[in-house]
């Protein structure tokens, strides 16, 4: 009978370097033409700088976390003008 022995480990460990940008996701362009905001059905625009698809006509900016679009408005970042 083969005796189980404990995994060392499943998970790498994330180590982040304040001083290295932090890597950013990008959007895939197929996924942001069919994408539009909850509340206007309006088409998003991508701002690569903060992670978020932003709905100008609603003045909301909805998170993108871990390469995945947040689109639920009660998430979304109100911008204020």
């Amino acid at each position: 009978m083969q005796e189980n022995l404990p995994c060392e480990s499943l998970f790498t460990p994330t180590i982040i370097h304040y001083d290295r940008p932090i890597m950013t996701h990008q959007i895939d362009p197929k996924l942001l033409d069919i994408l539009v905001c909850p509340l206007t059905k309006v088409p998003l625009r991508y701002d690569a700088a903060r992670q978020e698809l932003i709905s100008d006509q609603a003045k909301l900016a909805y998170p993108i976390r871990d390469g995945i679009p947040v689109m639920l408005v009660e998430e979304a970042r109100t911008i204020k003008e």
